[in-house]
């Protein structure tokens, strides 16, 4: 069963993504909507898996993760992706895409070095067949 969002909804939810941490007061004045309902409503939108946690966004480079590659991977047939790769600190997204290509996995590293040594063990330890490499140069927009 789908959850339809209210405007209310709606608006909890972009404050939210402005600031996770904000207070339900801070929530409420910046929406207009009261302290209880905001409470309540971010309740619901948790219990019903919408908001499925709180995190936060980094700064790349003073982290140590700017150097951003987009890899295109084409797999085996019933390669299954086992969690030395889902679980690696360097894969930030996994999506299964159309086309081509199986997946594309979003990942970050400190180095070009960094991201070679990534490279060899992932080619070794998974049943990939191609996979096309794309660095970001710029970083324009991120959400979480």
């Amino acid at each position: 069963m789908e959850t339809k969002l209210d405007s209310k909804d709606l608006k909890i939810i972009s404050a939210l993504k402005d600031d996770s941490r904000l207070p339900i007061r801070g929530i409420s004045k910046k929406t207009g909507i009261r302290p209880s309902t905001v409470h309540q409503r971010i309740a619901r939108l948790r219990k019903e898996n919408i908001i499925e946690k709180f995190t936060l966004k980094l700064n790349n480079k003073l982290v140590g993760e700017n150097f951003i590659v987009f890899m295109l991977v084409k797999t085996k047939p019933a390669a299954i992706l086992g969690n030395s790769i889902i679980g690696n600190s360097h894969v930030k997204e996994i999506f299964g895409v159309t086309g081509e290509y199986d997946l594309i996995i979003k990942l970050k590293f400190r180095d070009v070095e960094e991201f070679n040594d990534f490279v060899l063990r992932f080619r070794k330890e998974q049943k990939i067949e191609t996979t096309l490499t794309m660095i970001a140069t710029a970083d324009v927009k991120e959400e979480i």
